[in-house]
């Protein structure tokens, strides 16, 4: 729409099916320039995706014509169907029901993309539990543990 003017800059996190360690390191990195190429082609910026062989953190310069749940479920997705196609697993390869979405302002970007860029880093002192229900509480969403992402452990 014409004179819409927005700035709006969203993480997502979201796991694969019962936390396996899936996202292999020979090919996880297509698998998050894969998932950019879905952000931008939906119309929107991906600043940075990156995780680890469990999760994924997408950065993204969100454009309001399209609902966050609606991006993460065309993301979840179309990345799974990838997977998949490439045969890189044995097993069918599928993400968990549910994300996080947190909001930040423009001045937290650089932070942000910092934090995400060096989670192999961070998650050699942090399991995606603890950085997680971190999250939840930090930006005081309310939550019920047993609808958390199915734990395996």
């Amino acid at each position: 729409m014409a004179g819409t003017y927005t700035q709006i800059y969203i993480q997502v996190v979201f796991a694969v099916k019962g936390r396996q360690n899936l996202l292999h390191k020979p090919w996880r990195e297509q698998v998050f320039k894969y998932i950019s190429g879905i952000i931008k082609e939906k119309g929107h910026k991906p600043i940075i995706v990156n995780g680890v062989a469990d999760h994924v953190h997408c950065f993204i310069g969100l454009k309001p014509a399209m609902s966050i749940s609606d991006l993460v479920r065309d993301i979840k997705n179309n990345s799974s169907k990838f997977i998949n196609q490439q045969n890189w697993l044995s097993c069918k390869f599928q993400w968990q029901g549910g994300y996080g979405a947190f909001s930040y302002s423009h001045t937290h970007v650089g932070r942000v993309y910092q934090y995400i860029l060096n989670q192999e880093a961070h998650h050699r002192r942090k399991t995606f539990r603890e950085e997680y229900l971190e999250f939840l509480e930090k930006f005081e969403v309310p939550f019920d543990r047993k609808y958390l992402f199915e734990w395996l452990d």
